[in-house]
């Protein structure tokens, strides 16, 4: 399926991988992939996103505010008692992300989720433990494939960023689309918007 896929459209996808890292959050999900859509580089879903008054600061910040910090299981004051009897809390918990990976002793919000994406790499693909693969949630996949079947009912041989953010809207069940609707954006509005914006297929 990725052969399908623009250039400038795989550098979102990239782009949201390494946004989801920056922020400390695998996999990567539906609002990493809106703000990988922000970046002046995504062509027609930057220039439609921005048009509506969405901006990449904006929604950075809001993706650390729904993801709020991890529950700290220990206290600092428990992290002193164990360096008392010869246990580095700090070491322990730093093989901990080197052995099963960054982020390991986080929080979800998707227990299903993030189990499944332990088990399958991209788009579903088994993949190996630690392999470095990209990972994504079901509803970031889920954003692919639909923006494969947008570019194919709009009859068209590649998949933009513009089938990525139609794929996004229609979607319509992820941290994305509460971040866009928080905003006061209508999803309906953007997709005219994103149709609108687009060169007649060839």
């Amino acid at each position: 399926m990725l052969e399908r896929f623009t250039t400038q459209a795989r550098d979102v996808i990239t782009r949201a991988a390494r946004e989801a890292d920056l922020l400390g959050r695998q996999p990567a999900g539906t609002q990493h992939l809106l703000l990988a859509l922000l970046n002046e580089d995504a062509g027609i879903s930057y220039t439609v996103l921005h048009g509506a008054g969405l901006d990449a600061a904006q929604v950075r910040s809001e993706i650390l505010r729904l993801a709020g910090s991890p529950a700290k299981t220990l206290t600092d004051d428990d992290a002193t008692a164990l360096r008392s009897i010869g246990i580095d809390l700090d070491a322990v918990l730093a093989r901990i992300e080197e052995s099963f990976g960054q982020g390991a002793l986080d929080g979800g919000d998707n227990a299903e989720d993030d189990e499944r994406e332990r088990r399958h790499g991209f788009l579903g693909r088994k993949q190996a433990p630690n392999s470095g693969r990209t990972r994504f949630t079901s509803r970031a996949r889920k954003v692919l494939e639909l923006s494969l079947r947008e570019a194919v009912r709009l009859h068209q041989k590649e998949i933009g960023t513009e089938h990525l953010l139609l794929g996004l809207l229609r979607q319509g069940d992820g941290q994305a689309t509460k971040i866009i609707v928080s905003a006061g954006v209508s999803l309906e509005d953007l997709r005219t918007a994103t149709l609108a914006a687009m060169p007649a297929a060839g």
